[in-house]
């Protein structure tokens, strides 16, 4: 066990030179350093990953001639079906996958999606996260700013943190304490006012909607000095409500179970400055899509990855002095909430932990049509795994909806889609996503 924490902790301080010097690095530095780690990952697919061998053999690709970012355009972009059900295709069986680590995706799309990381590059995160650290620590005045984070009781993040505490003798961990994203606001409102926590930290949608309940309401609260937000969009005007009403600055971290770090906000708020010698982010003219390709990540290898969001990347020069490009006009997956008849409400995610570890459940959706009425679809191979899945997961959507909500339940044979955008949980009661109650 010591000697197990010892080596991780030496991974750790070797990674950590220089990392809040890199987004400060001038151009040319930063593009080598990318590139590089372009090359060396682009070789590593072409030796150890089964999809990855295929493809450069059947297409004629000399992976040598991969040699910058800009040349990751001449592969395909991946195709998510694929990547979601056959994720074996996509896993390293080299050396350096061994032992790796396995996550399961959010499944904002109803159908989640297991990635695995090497245990060399997740440890190595922790030094990354230099980068983000620095305009939070600027923000909060301390080095090791108090977090309240509401989230899931099982997610990649926890799972993360879990193998740091069991890989790492490292002092200075982030003072963090997790709550369920099933509490009320008046419940949050209370922890926030008895902690004074430097940083409250939650899901896009669950933090607008904190906040303009709090406002609706006129619950008291003692404002953070600093407001995180992560894994889904903030809701237009989210921010302008945040910063204007309560007077507290807004921040986000852009990151995926498929790549830990894509991007950050600085104190200028503008954007997200990526970190692009981590993870290569293009998007694409026709319509804006995001495209991602972890560099550093030995296990699950995924190159022009379409990760689900639209946005522009923008290469006018930040006022905070990072040279680090920016991702703008952002736009990820603004779930919607579900409002309850005793005014209280419901986040996706409480959803998901229903469904989520359930492997008959091919994909859930769960549609709000009234205060108290909701259709619930599930998506399984035959009838008799739907009936199994449905005594498995109704108990307990019946306890998160409440005794009074009359759920409707059906099978469908495929995954459902309309317009080309899917939402695993839909209300169409009242405003419409992300309200306050």
């Amino acid at each position: 066990m010591i000697l197990r924490k010892a080596y991780g902790s030496a991974v750790v301080v070797r990674a950590l030179r220089g990392q809040r010097r890199v987004p400060f690095m001038p151009r040319p530095k930063v593009e080598a350093l990318r590139d590089r780690r372009v090359r060396r990952i682009v070789a590593h697919a072409a030796r150890t990953v089964p999809f990855y061998r295929g493809l450069f053999e059947r297409e004629r690709i000399d992976p040598r001639e991969i040699r910058t970012a800009d040349d990751l355009a001449r592969l395909p972009l991946l195709d998510k079906h694929l990547v979601r059900s056959q994720p074996e295709l996509f896993l390293s069986e080299g050396r350096a996958a061994r032992g790796a680590l396995s996550f399961l995706t959010s499944g904002s799309t109803g159908a989640a999606m297991r990635v695995y990381h090497d245990r060399r590059s997740t440890l190595e995160n922790i030094a990354y996260g230099e980068r983000e650290r620095a305009p939070q620590i600027k923000a909060c005045g301390t080095f090791r700013p108090k977090e309240l984070y509401i989230g899931n009781e099982t997610s990649v993040m926890r799972d993360v943190q879990a193998f740091y505490l069991e890989n790492t003798l490292m002092p200075a961990r982030p003072r963090r304490r997790f709550v369920s994203v099933r509490k009320q606001a008046e419940e949050v409102a209370a922890l926030v006012n008895s902690e004074r926590p430097d940083i409250l930290v939650g899901y896009g949608g669950w933090i607008d909607l904190f906040f303009r309940t709090v406002a609706a309401r006129g619950i008291e609260l003692h404002p953070p000095k600093l407001v995180l937000y992560m894994a889904e969009a903030l809701p237009a005007g989210g921010r302008e409500h945040i910063e204007g009403t309560f007077g507290v600055p807004v921040m986000s971290r852009y990151s995926a179970a498929e790549a830990f770090k894509i991007g950050f906000y600085c104190e200028e708020r503008t954007g997200f400055h990526l970190h692009e010698d981590l993870c290569h982010v293009r998007s694409l003219h026709e319509d804006g899509q995001i495209v991602i390709s972890n560099l550093v990540n030995r296990a699950s290898v995924l190159l022009n990855y379409p990760i689900g969001d639209l946005g522009s990347i923008s290469e006018e020069p930040c006022p905070c002095g990072r040279t680090l490009r920016s991702l703008s006009e952002l736009e990820g997956r603004v779930e919607d909430i579900i409002t309850l008849p005793d005014g209280g409400f419901v986040h996706p995610r409480a959803v998901w932990q229903v469904f989520k570890e359930d492997d008959e459940v091919l994909q859930y959706q769960l549609t709000q049509h009234d205060l108290d009425r909701f259709a619930l679809t599930l998506t399984t191979l035959e009838e008799k795994a739907y009936g199994r899945a449905l005594d498995r997961g109704l108990p307990e959507l019946q306890r998160l909806l409440g005794a009074g909500a009359v759920i409707e339940s059906a099978r469908h044979d495929e995954t459902v889609a309309r317009d080309g955008k899917f939402r695993a949980v839909a209300s169409h009661y009242g405003a419409g996503p992300t309200r306050p109650a």
